[in-house]
């Protein structure tokens, strides 16, 4: 009798939809984000033979080389910074771009949507935090720079945040998903390998598991 293996995604998904059931909510309201970002392609594609569909990736070169000739039906997510420099290119390849933190930022992404004809859908990042080394707007600067990507007619779908190390996530979960609340998204992308089932009970709509899902990362 051969034993049942069951797979590193499988053991997440079910721990995620155990995390949604117990929080009063349907699993299938909370995506997994496979974050593919530093790992070799003999890691990645066992996992996306699982039909993961969703990717995310910290830079846009280095996503670009890996996707480039494997798109096809797949989400890719950049959840990285994003500096203007690259921003033609983030538009071109990427579906979601989580990580609109200032205005230049976010007049650059208006511009060049507005030139291909392209609009990738955006999350503003939140630096709950509030760490100095840490990309993402204030949460006290959120609701005026979301009512500014706005005006430029860039469509915001969510909030996203990295909570600071060492220190329990819950309370930057909830309050991104009171700043979220108060200014009508729906989304909202929180919760890592270590963390990802209190993101749930706080409400994530996705989860961006990395080392969980592909083991350690080699630097």
């Amino acid at each position: 009798m051969t034993d049942i293996q069951i797979s590193p995604r499988q053991t997440i998904l079910t721990r995620m939809a155990s995390a949604a059931r117990t929080a009063g909510r349907s699993p299938e309201d909370v995506a997994l984000v496979a974050v593919s970002k530093q790992q070799p392609w003999e890691a990645i594609a066992p996992v996306l033979a699982e039909r993961q569909l969703i990717f995310g990736e910290n830079r846009v070169q280095e996503a670009q080389e890996r996707w480039a000739d494997r798109r096809e039906g797949l989400e890719l997510r950049l959840i990285g910074p994003l500096q203007t420099n690259k921003v033609r290119d983030a538009v071109a390849l990427f579906d979601v771009i989580e990580t609109l933190d200032r205005p230049k930022l976010a007049k650059a992404l208006a511009e060049e949507a507005a030139r291909q004809g392209r609009m990738p859908r955006l999350y503003v990042q939140v630096n709950t935090g509030e760490e100095p080394q840490k990309a993402g707007v204030s949460p006290t600067l959120a609701d005026g720079f979301i009512a500014e990507c706005r005006a430029l007619g860039l469509p915001i779908e969510g909030l996203m945040a990295i909570p600071p190390e060492g220190v329990p996530p819950g309370m930057h979960f909830a309050l991104l998903a009171k700043i979220a609340a108060r200014n009508g998204l729906t989304k909202l992308s929180m919760g890592m390998s270590g963390d990802f089932e209190t993101a749930i009970a706080h409400g994530a709509t996705s989860v961006r598991v990395g080392s969980a899902l592909f083991g350690a990362r080699t630097y």
